[in-house]
């Protein structure tokens, strides 16, 4: 099964990007981070879950989240989310 992972990045625009992992066009375009990571979110569960990572402003990953259904084989002992 392909691996279905997204991450969210600031654009050059100022806009945050929804981004499936391998495309080279965004799913979709926020104002907020928030908003991005809430959208980027939806879709993985409903297309069977993932790998969320969201980088901020710097371009460096700040966050990873395994979005059920996914299995996280090494899940995390304290819970960020």
């Amino acid at each position: 099964m392909a691996r279905n992972d997204r991450t969210i990045s600031r654009r050059d625009d100022g806009q945050w990007a929804n981004k499936k992992d391998g495309n080279e066009r965004a799913s979709s375009l926020h104002a907020t981070q928030a908003a991005a990571a809430k959208e980027a979110a939806r879709m993985l569960h409903e297309t069977g879950g993932g790998e969320l990572k969201i980088k901020g402003e710097d371009g460096k990953i700040r966050s990873k989240d395994t979005i059920a259904p996914a299995h996280d084989p090494f899940p995390p002992r304290d819970k960020e989310h």
